[in-house]
């Protein structure tokens, strides 16, 4: 009976993990945008599509590096 208790909350734990994970992806998701495509109704290549989240995280990177800057600025006398 024990075995069996520990079983199911098992599979509960596991259950939840996994919608917290599915949501945490969906979530992330949307954020990243694909490159611009180089031709009219073409789709883009891999290499276009790596380049384009390349240079989203750059920018999303030198962004909050001017962010903490302008921060720490502020709390400086």
């Amino acid at each position: 009976m024990r075995a069996l208790f520990s079983l199911a909350g098992l599979l509960v734990v596991v259950v939840v993990v996994m919608l917290l994970a599915k949501k945490q992806l969906q979530a992330v998701a949307p954020s990243v945008a694909p490159a611009p495509p180089s031709s009219a109704g073409a789709a883009p290549t891999v290499q276009e599509q790596s380049r384009g989240v390349q240079q989203k995280v750059l920018q999303d990177v030198g962004r909050a590096l001017e962010q903490g800057a302008t921060r720490s600025g502020d709390s400086q006398p």
